[in-house]
């Protein structure tokens, strides 16, 4: 009966959820599609991202000498960062004031995820299809909402626990024990994952040291929204979860960490390359070459 108070406990001193990647998580991410992207693609997502209402926030914050770089990092974590932000509102709130050009003012928590078991189910991989269609043929003020949405879902649809599996709300209602944070070292399985790339105030000359490890990693095959989405669930049912045992709950080991590092790093390294081959594509298409007269 102890043992089951204390747990009771450590769940009511949890937040109750958790956004997916942290920022040094969906930086890294954009850092790596800037490297796969062309100039032309370059460009035309930084001539997007100066329209947008945060781009003046987007550039204070960035740390790199090439301010279109750093921006494009700032910029892909706009989704998580406008969770606290007044601005906006969530469905069963009050509308707030429409910004210039932007379809609502709503967070559209559910567009980050997909659990078919939750309440809403979430639509991560077809609001994917749908930002990308509007970054290839929509009108530019569209075009201007869209990209910062695209930059961070494509990074998280390669965070597994944002793609269903067990009845656990992705993981924030499956708490652990973890011994790499002494200051929160309960917490829920969702926000350790989250919390794997590393600090989330990671920037600048610290996130291009970690980038270049990320850089080693071999390429990864370029696939679709389908076959992403069929990796990340195929890893809910092996090693996303710990299994041993500790002093009240799953307890991370050794073991467990190093294997749960290695695979952040190639899930953050695919989405990456990925998303910058895809903007690519969308962003600075190459044309046909002229069909030969018959």
């Amino acid at each position: 009966m102890k043992r089951k108070s204390l747990v009771c406990i450590v769940l009511l001193l949890l937040p109750f959820a958790a956004p997916a990647w942290n920022g040094a998580g969906h930086r890294l991410v954009a850092a790596l599609a800037w490297q796969e992207m062309r100039p032309a693609a370059r460009e035309r997502a930084s001539e997007l991202l100066r329209r947008h209402p945060d781009y003046a926030r987007w550039r204070q914050r960035q740390q790199e000498a090439d301010v279109d770089y750093g921006v494009f990092q700032e910029a892909s974590t706009w989704p998580d960062d406008i969770r606290r932000d007044p601005r906006f509102h969530d469905w069963d709130e009050p509308p707030t004031p429409r910004l210039p050009g932007f379809p609502d003012m709503l967070r559209q928590r559910h567009w980050h995820y997909l659990d078919r078991a939750a309440a809403e189910p979430g639509e991560i991989d077809t609001r994917l299809l749908t930002l990308a269609n509007t970054l290839a043929h929509g009108k530019v003020a569209d075009q201007v909402y869209a990209l910062p949405w695209f930059l961070h879902l494509v990074a998280d649809l390669h965070q597994p626990l944002h793609t269903g599996g067990r009845d656990d709300r992705g993981g924030n209602a499956f708490t652990i024990e973890n011994p790499y944070a002494p200051r929160q070292p309960f917490m829920s399985l969702h926000r350790y994952w989250d919390d794997l790339p590393g600090p989330p105030w990671l920037r600048g000359r610290s996130l291009d040291q970690a980038l270049q490890r990320h850089i080693a990693l071999p390429p990864p095959a370029q696939g679709d929204v389908a076959d992403w989405l069929a990796e990340s669930q195929a890893l809910l049912a092996g090693p996303v979860y710990p299994n041993a045992q500790g002093s009240l709950l799953p307890l991370v080991t050794p073991a467990f960490h190093r294997r749960a590092q290695a695979i952040a790093a190639a899930r953050l390294a695919a989405a990456g390359r990925r998303l910058g081959r895809w903007l690519d594509q969308l962003l600075a298409p190459v044309p046909r070459p002229p069909a030969a007269n018959r």
